[in-house]
């Protein structure tokens, strides 16, 4: 089965100073189109492909659409709640890695067996390096 990657939309966004605040969906979409070669080539060095993505987006992001390579899933409270009840729920049986920079959020996760890594992995490198 292959590994589970959550990615937290709103922490990922929120490490670069780029103007992410003026327009939040953008943004959202933006770190999206990012994460799909992540899906086929995996995340080096952390998960081997292929793996399945998920972009948990909240608040103004709402309403980004998924794309081929990566789900995205609405948390209605929350986005830190919903990626926890992922985790619970889809992460039972197989590998799964939060990306997150929130320590609250990566202790709630770990207690759940998950790993945890920070937005670098996926937002400052390569083709998932953040727009300026």
């Amino acid at each position: 089965m292959d590994s589970l990657v959550i990615v937290d939309a709103a922490n990922v966004v929120g490490s670069v100073p780029d103007g992410w605040w003026r327009d939040r969906h953008g943004a959202a979409e933006r770190l999206r189109d990012a994460l799909p070669g992540y899906a086929a080539e995996g995340l080096p060095g952390l998960v081997p492909p292929p793996l399945e993505l998920v972009l948990v987006v909240e608040g103004a992001a709402r309403g980004v659409e998924s794309v081929e390579g990566v789900r995205v899933v609405a948390a209605t409270g929350s986005g830190d709640d919903r990626i926890v009840q992922l985790v619970a729920d889809e992460a039972a049986d197989r590998d799964c890695l939060v990306v997150t920079a929130d320590r609250e959020l990566r202790d709630r996760v770990q207690a759940l067996g998950a790993r945890v890594t920070g937005p670098r992995a996926v937002w400052g490198r390569g083709r998932g390096a953040s727009p300026a």
